[in-house]
């Protein structure tokens, strides 16, 4: 290899290093097996030196936690549906609710204190320090840890490390990583490839009627963008929780070739519903449901659940360009890995069929 390509890779792998080392001294470790660390906005925090209960107070964080250290979860943001439950190892399936901040949702401090954590995460979208004072405040004594960039599939690898370092979990942490980079580089290879005007014009249908949606840019659907579609939604980017109402009549102008919904009453009537009729994505049976046990693939929180939604979004978007991803087989690999699932044969193809896939796409 070229010396003029290794000596920068060389750097950035000891800055990476070095980073992560910030966070964690093993220094810092006291005759009291307490740990002193710097979270990822900045505070100096006391930890337990082993982390046994932990909550989250948002589901991005919430479903992190339970893909690379599920044990120590103490209790959940909000309760699966007897659907989201189908694929949930029974070792979780009655893991209490203790509510948190998300979306239009406000948090009860006592719930969380009496679920008795050794450590709470801070990570919603846009988690900043000032936030997180306030709930140390409020937790009192229960060290909080603010964790960034849980949102954003493009930016998570070092929350993964991060969480996977402060939860002796860095074994799965770094499958999770490697899996995470593996198809996010394949798929900018991939959508640099496509010219602008040949690019899949995708509409991200959000509630029951399909008639909220998100724009490019937004972290809603960042998949579109991640995978080379282009998002037609021509709508102001909304902050937090999205979902801008549009008109029947501005999907119809905006004649999407792929619709991708996580709104099973959606899916379930838009081929039947006239309104949607004239559509392309429906005239052609191009219209997707995005698989959501435990965690939805696509959306809702946009997490690390929407991880294994990387390759999926791109077996949706292009298929004959991706033939190389067999869906089936990581599908498979990530719920046992992540999800302490084992999916049988037939789970897998139900998962994939039931989304809209055809197989000879999977």
């Amino acid at each position: 290899m070229n010396k003029k390509i290794i000596l920068p890779l060389i750097a950035i792998l000891v800055v990476i290093g070095v980073g992560i080392a910030y966070y964690f001294d093993s220094s810092s470790l006291s005759q009291d097996s307490n740990l002193t660390i710097a979270d990822m906005v900045g505070r100096t925090v006391v930890v337990p030196g082993n982390v046994e209960n932990v909550v989250a107070t948002s589901p991005p964080m919430t479903t992190m936690v339970y893909m690379i250290a599920p044990d120590k979860l103490v209790g959940i943001n909000f309760a699966w549906s007897d659907t989201e439950l189908k694929y949930v190892a029974d070792a979780y399936r009655n893991l209490p609710v203790v509510g948190g901040w998300f979306g239009r949702q406000d948090g009860n401090y006592e719930e969380i204190i009496a679920s008795g954590p050794d450590i709470i995460i801070e990570g919603a979208m846009g988690v900043d320090l000032s936030t997180v004072n306030e709930r140390q405040e409020k937790f009192g004594t229960i060290p909080v840890i603010g964790v960034t960039d849980n949102s954003d599939v493009t930016k998570i690898v070092p929350s993964i490390e991060f969480m996977g370092k402060l939860l002796g979990a860095e074994e799965r942490a770094n499958k999770l990583v490697d899996f995470t980079n593996t198809y996010l580089d394949k798929t900018e290879s991939v959508t640099n490839s496509i010219p602008e005007n040949e690019k899949k014009k995708v509409y991200y249908a959000e509630g029951e009627e399909g008639l909220q949606t998100d724009p490019s840019g937004s972290l809603h659907g960042q998949l579109i963008d991640i995978c080379g579609g282009k998002n037609v939604a021509d709508v102001q980017l909304q902050d937090g929780v999205g979902q801008v109402e549009v008109s029947m009549e501005q999907v119809i102008n905006w004649n999407p070739e792929v619709i991708i919904t996580t709104d099973s009453e959606f899916y379930d009537s838009v081929y039947t519903n006239s309104k949607w009729a004239n559509i392309d994505a429906v005239k052609n049976k191009q219209v997707y449901l995005s698989p959501s046990s435990p965690f939805k693939w696509f959306d809702r929180p946009p997490g690390a659940n929407i991880i294994i939604g990387i390759p999926w979004t791109a077996k949706v978007l292009y298929p004959d360009k991706y033939n190389d991803i067999d869906l089936k087989k990581i599908t498979k690999e990530f719920y046992r890995d992540f999800y302490n699932y084992d999916l049988s044969d037939i789970d897998v193809l139900s998962i994939l069929k039931n989304s809209g896939l055809k197989e000879e796409n999977m």
